[in-house]
Formats: structure tokens, sequence, C-alpha cells
């Protein structure tokens, strides 16, 4: 086989052409013959059976020429990065030159390629010191979770319904005076104020009596899901059977003993100030590495190749199907609800997708100009530092060689992160 390769006129991308021996592609179309030899009936043979040469006369050779392809190509494209130590990028475009049965294979395949990274100042970069604090508001407002936790609910029978009340009511919605889909429920408990409904529904229920029935006139949000309903007017009768308000504990040491392990409500705080601090601990850490990113990112030019950008949306897309998976729906039905469109959807992702690329290739290149590197021993500690979090087998994920050689990727990024902020000048 041979290979040439050139780059384009294009930045990052380079020209593959490809001249593969006839014989190479006769053996690659035996070998598909072979795979395929099933799907055939020829006249006095078994199906299957007719011998490749029969086969041929009756049907073309080319019939076997689109799946030689596509069984050889792959083969001699990889051959080609291997052996050129070319860090391809995206997905080639490929261009048949001849395809034929007793002579050379000849294609070219366009793809684009990793850029050169000429890094900018990376070494004493300034940047803002963050810093969070813990605040008494901070704590009383754990504190108020915890009681809306613990709190109980009480009914109400002397006055009507108001704010922050937790109702319960039959409703049914009309539009144009016909009864909608999805619009009526019993005894359904709905708290006002949680703006569940649609908008202006809860502030009409404020002022109702136990078992008062109204109607109650709204309009759906013009971007409202279903498209059915989208803009249109429509009446809900409701009627109300139940008030209940939440009653809240004391704030005092019993509180503390019934919702923790502590006697009293100093002590309380003082665990609920510390896990705040701790909190804010990480958070000030990863908006400084985040902050030191950027800045060293924003001082380094790179032409990204496109392909990288559209394999970095092709993975988040992917990661919001694995989020959606886990909530019953596909991304079809989530674009439907939204009134979203993929298309719509990666043209959001790009500017997100092109820090992300460009954050990567930064710290790459840092790692190669820093010369970071991670022992052995570094990845091994890691790993059973992960088998005893996650109660996994140490020696069976110590021989994963695949998993051992992502860890000490990822730490060399984190060796990256930490060099640029360790020489940062924190203002």
């Amino acid at each position: 086989m041979d290979v040439k390769v050139e780059k384009t006129e294009n930045k990052n991308e380079i020209k593959l052409s490809f001249t593969v021996e006839a014989e190479r592609f006769e053996e690659a179309m035996k070998k598909v013959y072979s795979k395929t030899a099933k799907y055939f009936n020829i006249p006095g043979f078994r199906k299957g059976k007719a011998p490749m040469q029969l086969v041929e006369r009756q049907y073309g050779s080319e019939i076997f020429y689109e799946d030689t392809f596509n069984e050889l190509a792959p083969e001699v494209y990889d051959e080609a990065i291997r052996e050129n130590n070319l860090e391809v990028v995206s997905r080639p475009n490929i261009d048949i030159t001849q395809m034929e049965k007793g002579k050379e294979l000849i294609f070219t395949a366009v793809a684009q390629i990793k850029p050169e990274v000429k890094l900018g100042k990376y070494k004493g970069i300034e940047i803002k010191k963050i810093e969070y604090n813990v605040s008494d508001d901070d704590i009383n407002h754990e504190i108020g979770h915890m009681q809306e936790k613990n709190s109980r609910l009480v009914s109400i029978d002397d006055r009507p319904v108001e704010d922050g009340d937790i109702t319960v009511i039959d409703f049914e919605g009309f539009v144009d005076g016909i009864p909608f889909e999805g619009g009526k429920a019993v005894e359904h408990e709905l708290e006002i104020g949680s703006n569940t409904f649609i908008p202006g529904f809860e502030d009409q229920i404020i002022g109702m009596k136990l078992d008062e029935e109204k109607d109650i006139k709204v309009k759906f949000p013009d971007e409202y899901f279903s498209k059915d309903l989208a803009g249109k007017d429509a009446t809900f009768k409701v009627k109300l059977h139940e008030i209940k308000k939440k009653e809240l504990p004391e704030v005092d040491d019993e509180f503390a003993k019934d919702v923790s392990e502590f006697d009293t409500i100093k002590e309380l705080k003082a665990s609920i100030k510390e896990k705040l601090e701790n909190e804010n601990k990480d958070k000030e850490k990863y908006e400084t590495e985040e902050l030191a990113i950027k800045t060293v990112c924003d001082s380094t030019d790179i032409d990204i190749p496109s392909g990288m950008i559209e394999t970095e949306i092709d993975n988040m897309v992917k990661d919001v199907e694995g989020r959606l998976s886990y909530q019953g729906l596909n991304l079809q039905q989530y674009l439907q609800m939204t009134g979203n469109t993929e298309s719509k959807m990666r043209d959001e992702f790009k500017e997100q997708a092109e820090r992300s690329v460009k954050s990567r290739l930064v710290l790459e290149a840092i790692i190669k100009a820093e010369k970071l590197e991670v022992e052995d021993s570094e990845v091994e500690d890691k790993i059973k530092e992960m088998c005893k979090k996650y109660s996994r087998d140490e020696a069976e994920m110590l021989q994963n060689e695949q998993l051992k050689s992502y860890i000490a990727e990822n730490m060399k990024t984190e060796k990256a992160i930490d060099f640029i902020v360790d020489n940062a000048k924190i203002k």
C-alpha cells in the first residue's frame, strides 16, 4: 500500500492519498463474499453455496464493491494514521478515484488534525481572590430547611385560603367550553405560591373558603409545551375541600436533638457552619481554577478544527440523552416538550463546546511544556482510594490498563491546573 500525506489549503487539514494493491482489494472482496454468500440464489446451487465467480457473472462484480470498500478502507486508513503519527480529530471525507476488480484501489481521505497550540502567558497570571464567608443568614437558611423537613400539617377551618397554604381541590379545565385532556383532577394537593400551576391560577385560590366552588379564568403561556393549549384562554371549575398549613417546630435544644446527633442548638449551628465552610472552600477552589484556566485561554489563540467542536457537541447531546433516560424521556420527547429542535440545541451548545475544547488543548500544551508526569504509584494510590470509596474490587481495578491510562491522563490535567494556580498572582 502506498500513502501520500499532504496539507491542504485549509488550516489543520490534511489529505491522504491511498493506492491499495489489487491483490489486497481482491482478498477483501473474497472476505465480503464469505459474509454475504447466504443472500444469493443461483440456480443449481443451495443458497449461499454458489462459487463467487458465478455470483459475479450473474450480478456483476460491482455488487461487492461498496461492501469491500467499507471493509478495507477503515483498515488501511487506521494503518496510515498510526504509521504517520497523525492526531486526526474529525471523520474523513472520502473520494474514490478507482475501484475495480483486478486493479488498484485508489481513493483520498481529507480530515482535520489536532492544532498546534502556541501558549500565551500561563505563569504568573493575575487573578482576583475568590472568597465565600459563612454568615448567620446562611446558617439560619439551613436551619429553615430542617424546620421545613420536620414540619407538620394542621387543618384550617376558621379562615379562607392564604398564600403559603396547602389546599386540596377538585378541578376541571375547559377551552371554548370543551374539557381538554389532562385538565381534570380530584382531591389534588396544591401549595399556594409554589407556582406549579398556570400563571394566575394559584392567586385566584387565595380567599376561597371550605367547600366553595369557583370558576377560575387563566391563559396558557404562549410557550406552553402542549401546542393545542399554548396561548389559549381557559376556565377551570374548582372546588375547595381542605386548607392546611405547615406548622414549623421551634428552634431550640429539643429541635437539635430531634434532627441531629447534637444535644444543643449551639452545637448544631456550629456543625452547620463547619459544613458550609468546607463547601465554600471547595467552591472557592473550583471557581479559582476555572478563572485561572479562562485567563490562560484568553491569552492563547488556537484555530480549533470544526470537527473537534462537533465531536464535543455530540458528547454534550449524549450527556443530555443519558440524563433524560433517568426521567423516562428520550431526546425527541424532550425537544417536543420544550419547543426546541436538535439543530437549535446544538447551536446553543457551540460556545460551551468551543470553551471546553480550547481549555483541554491549552492544558495538554502545558502538560507538554512543563513535562508533567504521573508516577505509576500515584495512579495505583488513586485507584485504591476509588475502590475503597465505591466498594470495588481493588485487584481487578489495578489490572485494568485502560482505567489506569484514563486516570493517569486526568491526574496530569489536575497537575496542569495546579501548576497554573500555584504560579498565579492572586489579588
